[in-house]
């Protein structure tokens, strides 16, 4: 569950989401069922220009983030986009990695992304294009977020659980990295 007064969106199981009102006495909203066909990992809300919650990033674990506003002006304005993902190879596969976490900017209303391919990636959602993929760390990202005026973005590295309790390595230690970021998440000028 996630909440950024007057909306929360409440992920359930069978990829269900409730998406609640707070204002006055808090009340159910809307039900929908997610628009991703495997099982989602993290949830956000984002923000209008008005600094107004106006929709949600939903990510899952199959390396694909929906961007779904709560009252689309036009349907086409909810998409998806893939990430947490290998390049390929030359046989045709991809390894695809969960989705761990998402952030948006406070002042920008950019995004980050962390994955358990131990990435994170900026990203424009307003231009659909990424503005900068990360090295990859030793371990997964499990979780981001950033200060309160968008300067600092934190994520920290650990392991995820994702391939199982066998490849569990009690000798990497945990870490929290802090990322100077503001100018990095300054979104696409539209000229």
């Amino acid at each position: 569950m996630l909440d950024d007064y007057p909306m929360a969106v409440v992920g359930t199981a069978g990829r269900g989401l409730i998406i609640y009102q707070l204002e006055g006495t808090p009340q159910e909203f809307k039900r929908i069922e997610s628009p991703l066909k495997y099982q989602h990992r993290c949830v956000a809300i984002f923000k209008d220009k008005k600094k107004v919650p106006n929709g949600y990033a939903l990510g899952s674990v199959e390396g694909r983030v929906a961007i779904q506003y709560v009252n689309p002006v036009n349907p086409k304005d909810n998409f998806t986009f893939k990430c947490h993902r290998s390049n390929g190879t030359p046989n045709g596969y991809q390894d695809i990695y969960a989705v761990n976490d998402i952030a948006f900017h406070p002042v920008h209303g950019t995004l980050a992304t962390v994955g358990s391919d131990g990435t994170f990636s900026f990203w424009d959602k307003d231009a659909r294009t990424k503005l900068k993929p990360s090295e990859p760390m030793e371990q997964p990202i499990t979780c981001c977020c950033f200060n309160h005026n968008g300067q600092i973005f934190a994520y920290a590295v650990s392991y995820d659980w994702s391939k199982g309790h066998e490849f569990y390595n009690p000798m990497k230690k945990n870490y929290i990295f802090l990322r100077s970021c503001y100018e990095e998440l300054k979104p696409r000028s539209t000229s």
